[in-house]
């Protein structure tokens, strides 16, 4: 294996904001015409916001104004900002990790920053942040992973990347690299594991101190992190 790299999620995976924005898009679509239900956002974590629209107008039939996109944004921002904290136990974590790491979401660059700032783990990072917004297709391709190989010098079987979303690990399986899965989010759910294995995830893990103990037994990692 050459160096390794980690790339982690953000939404769910770095940030706890997955029901965050679940309220953003019920208020939204309330306020649009559509009593948008909680499961239906759920069948949408992991993509970027216009193929979150597109999805929700399939299962619904409901076609969202487009004037109104920015509706969506703005009312996640107030929320992200009000109250979003990161998942638990991901600062000692990232405070200890020596392997190098990036972020690769399918959210837009604004909402990244603004996620990983309001949490207080921007620094972990630097400018090592990607968004699907830089390549042509979004979650479950492969190209979002691919292209932060490319620009950190990872090569994708040395690459590992922890996800909360079945698009997600399907994404990263694709790229041929680790995919492991985090159902360490507030946004878990029963069977949630069951589906990141079914997409395809090497490994389902529950918190960091697990995602810990199996990058070092996957030789990801060399050395304790978590609570090191």
């Amino acid at each position: 294996m050459t160096t390794p790299l980690i790339i982690f999620d953000c939404d769910g995976v770095l940030v706890d904001s997955e029901p965050l924005a679940a309220i953003a898009y019920e208020r939204v679509y309330n306020k649009h015409g559509l009593a948008l239900k909680r499961e239906i956002v759920g069948q949408c974590i992991g993509m970027k916001q216009a193929d979150i629209i597109t999805r929700i107008e399939e299962l619904t039939g409901f076609a969202f104004p487009a004037h109104a996109d920015g509706d969506i944004w703005l009312e996640t921002k107030a929320l992200l900002e009000e109250e979003l904290q990161p998942t638990r136990g991901i600062v000692p974590f990232l405070s200890n990790l020596k392997t190098p790491r990036c972020v690769a979401s399918s959210s837009s660059m604004e909402r990244i920053e603004l996620s990983l700032g309001v949490s207080g783990i921007a620094d972990f990072f630097g400018d090592d942040v990607f968004s699907t917004s830089m390549v042509k297709n979004g979650k479950p391709a492969p190209d979002i992973f691919l292209f932060a190989a490319e620009k950190l010098g990872g090569a994708p079987a040395s690459s590992v990347v922890i996800e909360d979303s079945p698009f997600g690990v399907q994404g990263a399986v694709a790229a041929g690299m680790t995919a492991i899965g985090f159902t360490g989010g507030s946004h878990t759910f029963d069977g949630h594991g069951e589906k990141l294995s079914g997409a395809g995830a090497h490994a389902v893990c529950a918190s960091w101190d697990e995602i810990e103990a199996e990058l070092r037994q996957r030789g990801f990692i060399g050395e304790a992190v978590a609570g090191a």
